[in-house]
């Protein structure tokens, strides 16, 4: 049975936890002072960049220490009612089974804004009367809205991990799995995880799974995909940023034209504004962008461009008011795919998916958006395995010509078929 292996290897031990020995260290040390009595600080603050392991820490710690595991996520508590109700969580140290109790409230970011309703002090009244541990985590501690909240919690910074200490801890996994890993291979997944494990792991398991061997060209192509990663952190910023500043500066990290970047918030604005109020005035807003491009069509005044991109970055950031904030991923814009490809170029796709389909047990559509793409990198990158490729798939040499990309790596790779033939 699939299984992801972010969850298949979670820390169930804080020897396991990756990273932040330190901040972990005064951690437990936090949660052992209570065995004297209530602490000063009643509450410990975990903040940092997300994926790095802070829940996991609690998690793991709670584990270790046999206490009873209370988690709660802070955006669905907003108001000061909801946190009144959360408070009795909080207000005993023993459990009912007669265990020590720890008590999680995560992804604090999630009362920020104008959604919070007094949230935030109610938080502060529950954690200055706490009579057990409760652990707060967020990805800043310095949100102003936190002023006084931090008076009355123990501040623990947890940082990225090393690329040393997520190489080690990659080679770990590969190991458990039977794989015998080129280390420099892996060295390049744990570089550009830039810190973020969860991130490693799911691409170390989507290179590396059902196979004995993990070499440096099976993954070097992974640079293909920093690209559109960009894209994603720049439509990002437009549909989360919380200021008009921050939002615009997504226009000037686009790699792309304007044209394009309004494509792609177009497409991604329904599936990330879950409140229809929200979604409403970000689509008037992008309208108000469409209003202004076809002015600038009309006219050829290029001075319109200013309000273009106001609206379609800012404009539509600033609609962000009551939807609740979750992973969701982007889409490429389907009306750009939908123009982009010709009837033959569609067919031929269409004809190679069904290749793929038997071999993989998905459906053809699925062996488009989630096979092939790979299989052309590697066509255009190693002329050898695009070979044994070809022959398991029995592609025919207009599908190779296709995949290769030009006539002399298809001529190459028609060649090897020619002699394993």
């Amino acid at each position: 049975m699939y299984t992801a292996w972010p969850l298949k290897y979670k820390p169930q031990s804080l020897s396991e936890v990756v990273g932040n020995s330190l901040a972990i260290a005064v951690f437990k040390d936090w949660v052992k002072s209570w065995d004297q009595g209530v602490p000063k600080k009643r509450a410990a603050f975990l903040y940092g960049p997300p994926g790095i392991g802070k829940t996991v820490t609690v998690e793991a710690l709670a584990n270790d220490f046999h206490m009873e595991f209370v988690e709660k996520n802070a955006s669905d508590y907003r108001t000061e009612d909801a946190i009144n109700r959360f408070a009795g969580l909080a207000s005993q140290y023993g459990s009912l089974f007669g265990g020590k109790r720890l008590v999680l409230l995560d992804e604090l970011d999630g009362l920020t804004g104008n959604s919070d309703r007094g949230g935030v002090r109610a938080i502060t009244e529950v954690v200055k009367n706490a009579q057990a541990p409760v652990v707060l985590i967020s990805n800043t501690a310095y949100d102003p809205r936190f002023a006084t909240l931090r008076k009355y919690c123990l501040l623990i910074e947890f940082k990225k991990p090393t690329t040393s200490e997520v190489f080690k801890h990659l080679m770990r996994l590969c190991q458990v799995e039977g794989i015998q890993a080129d280390e420099n291979a892996v060295k390049f997944i744990a570089h550009r995880s830039g810190g973020d494990i969860r991130s490693a792991v799911n691409d170390l398991q989507a290179l590396a799974q059902g196979k004995k061997q993990l070499t440096y060209e099976d993954v070097s192509w992974l640079g293909y995909r920093d690209r559109q990663d960009t894209i994603f952190n720049v439509v990002r910023m437009a549909l989360y940023s919380r200021t008009c500043a921050v939002a615009k500066q997504a226009v000037n990290l686009a790699d792309i034209d304007i044209d394009m970047l309004f494509e792609w918030i177009y497409e991604n604005v329904p599936a990330h504004f879950n409140d229809p109020r929200d979604l409403a005035n970000a689509m008037d807003a992008l309208s108000m962008a469409d209003v202004y491009r076809g002015k600038i069509r009309a006219t050829q005044d290029w001075s319109f461009m200013r309000y273009v991109i106001d609206y379609m970055t800012a404009g539509v950031a600033m609609a962000r008011q009551y939807s609740k904030v979750g992973w969701v991923p982007f889409k490429f814009p389907t009306r750009i795919q939908s123009l982009s490809w010709s009837k033959a170029e569609r067919a031929m796709q269409r004809n190679i998916g069904y290749k793929i389909k038997p071999k993989f047990h998905i459906s053809a559509k699925r062996s488009l958006s989630e096979v092939l793409p790979f299989i052309r990198i590697i066509f255009k990158n190693n002329t050898q395995k695009a070979a044994e490729i070809a022959k398991w798939l029995d592609l025919n040499e207009e599908m190779v010509n296709y995949l290769a990309g030009n006539e002399e790596k298809a001529a190459a790779i028609t060649a090897l078929l020619a002699e394993n033939a």
